[in-house]
């Protein structure tokens, strides 16, 4: 079984994932922005499909995907330290700068 991680590290699946983050995509949108065949595409798709990542709905004829955000909620946990380390780190520099702009006396 693949894992969240493993799907998202191919490229050409986070782009779609940003590509249906915020809106509705058809396949055939999909095909165009990313410069990709129609059977390629499709192939992506079904793997994000089939982990959760993507859901499907059918308007008539064109099937329209938008993001699942809930998969993605295990790779937000496993970057929460990795942010608390660099919020740390940025403000360790902030207030280094800063004492570095006091005027000195």
């Amino acid at each position: 079984m693949t894992t969240t991680f493993e799907l998202v590290a191919e490229p050409t699946r986070r782009r779609i994932l940003d590509l249906v983050r915020d809106e509705e995509r058809s396949v055939g949108e999909l095909v165009e922005k990313l410069h990709l065949s129609q059977p390629g595409v499709s192939k992506h798709l079904r793997a994000l499909r089939e982990a959760g990542l993507v859901e499907v709905r059918q308007d008539a004829q064109r099937r329209l995907y938008r993001l699942r955000p809930e998969p993605l909620a295990e790779i937000d946990a496993w970057l929460a330290p990795y942010r608390r380390f660099w919020a740390e780190r940025l403000d360790a520099l902030e207030e280094h700068l800063d004492r570095k702009a006091e005027p000195t006396r």
